[in-house]
């Protein structure tokens, strides 16, 4: 096998799988889903459960996990507000 030809999958030459380890293979993409695996968690929550990621990170990581269908944002009407995040069954 030559490497010219190790992503020709699907015969799109790989291009459908690298858009999906491009999306899911990054470092907060990955800890914010398994920090979220099984559990339903508000913003604070998954900050406490990744050290060192800050507030901007995890708020574009969410937006785009939630973009892509990977995430459920729900909205409680509560004085304070209330946002929960779960994965979704994709």
């Amino acid at each position: 096998m030559t490497y010219g030809t190790a992503c020709l999958i699907g015969g799109d030459d790989g291009r459908a799988i690298r858009g999906v380890l491009d999306r899911i293979g990054d470092k907060w993409t990955l800890l914010v889903v398994a920090a979220l695996h099984g559990d339903c968690l508000r913003f604070t929550e998954i900050q406490q459960h990744i050290p060192g990621i800050s507030q901007r990170m995890l708020t574009l990581t969410l937006r785009h996990l939630e973009r892509d269908g990977l995430v459920a944002r729900t909205v409680f009407a509560q004085v304070p507000p209330r946002v929960e995040y779960e994965l979704t069954e994709v």
